[in-house]
């Protein structure tokens, strides 16, 4: 028989896909905004070995030189990205879902244990939780990266009104620098996101845009279930819950 699993509340889905296309909009802004001056790179004496970025890679994705264009759509959009994470957090608080995002003793051992079982390093698959340790570890970290996005974006934003806080980040550069580096944190986070999504498969996609899973017969061992408490079966005539046999889940899905 089939069942229903039930994984994600309507809040967290709506925060996600609105968190989305405002991310991707801030990222591609930015870059508007750094063309203009990209002094960042990575050399041993007068070598250099990473330059963020060259001028062909702006060339390759065609960024014209709209400086103005670039900061009128990230300050608008940021009060969105603002918004919108208060509400998450605010809604993680009153919910009790903090409790499932924030990692405790055991979770870097989690964490190395997950990663090394995804790896094709270790066969024991860890044990099932609401999130694993990856997932607490590097959800946790987005969140602070959002926090420090904002608090770094505004020091730059306004380093007169904001001088204590552009000080207190090390000065004007120093935020610019910090800035910068979250928001690669934040274009390396989604790659691996997605990159976990589509090894977890479609029926983990479909969970965070309808909030549910469908797990057929004999499907027990497939990612699916984050939450078996909140399980029932499909069959209207059976009211029993059904509990999950032995789930596992992908380190970042």
């Amino acid at each position: 028989m089939k069942r229903i699993v039930h994984k994600h509340p309507l809040a967290i889905r709506w925060f996600h896909w609105v968190n989305f296309p405002v991310l991707f909009v801030m990222i591609w802004s930015g870059l508007l905004i750094y063309w203009a001056y990209h002094p960042y790179k990575i050399q041993i004496g007068d070598y250099v070995l990473v330059s963020f970025f060259p001028d062909g890679f702006f060339k390759f994705l065609k960024i014209p030189r709209r400086l103005a264009e670039g900061m009128a759509w990230h300050f608008v959009f940021m009060w969105i990205f603002l918004i919108n994470g208060l509400f998450y957090v605010g809604y993680t608080v009153i919910s009790g879902q903090w409790r499932h995002l924030v990692p405790d003793r055991n979770s870097f051992r989690e964490a190395i244990q997950v990663t090394l079982h995804d790896l094709g390093l270790r066969k024991t698959q860890p044990p099932f939780i609401k999130y694993n340790g990856a997932q607490k570890i590097a959800y946790f970290a987005i969140m602070l990266m959002g926090i420090g996005s904002a608090v770094t974006g505004y020091a730059i934003y306004k380093p007169t009104q904001f001088s204590w806080l552009t000080t207190l980040l090390g000065g004007y550069e120093a935020a610019r620098l910090e800035h910068f580096a979250l928001t690669i944190g934040f274009v390396l986070f989604f790659f691996v996101h997605v990159g976990q999504v589509i090894r977890a498969g479609w029926h983990n996609f479909q969970s965070m845009v309808t909030g549910f899973e469908v797990v057929k017969p004999g499907a027990s061992d497939r990612p699916a279930a984050t939450e078996p408490d909140k399980i029932r079966p499909t069959d209207p005539t059976d009211s029993t819950p059904s509990p999950v046999d032995s789930p596992t889940q992908p380190a970042l899905s």
